[in-house]
């Protein structure tokens, strides 16, 4: 191998949005996840919603209540 032209291999702190964390080693010294094998369905077994960053919230404030529903359902406009 050539010396100096790989990237250093350092240990590394990966952190979950549900306040996991464990130990690895990277080539960077901090990694953020959304979601991990602690807090996702299919290795929990359980069904749960999984919100990140409130997308749903935000998607039901811009698309939400009669947008979906034909227009003579929510009235003619003027």
């Amino acid at each position: 191998m050539k010396a100096d032209i790989h990237p250093k291999y350092v240990d590394c702190t990966v952190t979950c949005g549900c306040g996991y964390s464990f130990k690895t080693r990277s080539t960077k010294p901090e990694i953020k996840v959304e979601i991990c094998s602690n807090c996702h369905p299919f290795f929990t077994g359980q069904e749960r919603y999984v919100d990140s960053a409130g997308r749903v919230e935000k998607f039901t404030k811009k698309f939400g209540g009669d947008y979906f529903k034909k227009p003579a359902a929510r009235g003619a406009k003027a």
